[in-house]
């Protein structure tokens, strides 16, 4: 299946955050299979993926992470 363009920004989320993907499933959506089921077609509703967007755009790394960056 194709990549979409709202996985490859989670994707590039989860790179650059070095967030486990269950960790942000559970932390944007409380659902740690939310990417796994992503990946294998799951279908993202506009109010889910609007949801998980604005949890990127505010994510900020516990201070020991960004101390170690």
């Amino acid at each position: 299946m194709p990549e979409t363009p709202f996985l490859a920004d989670v994707d590039r989320f989860l790179t650059a955050s070095k967030m486990a993907e269950s960790a942000f499933g559970r932390a944007a959506v409380n659902d740690w299979k939310f990417i796994t089921q992503l990946r294998a077609g799951r279908r993202v509703w506009p109010e889910t993926e609007a949801k998980v967007r604005k949890f990127m755009a505010t994510y900020k790394a516990p201070v020991a992470e960004r101390e170690a960056a």
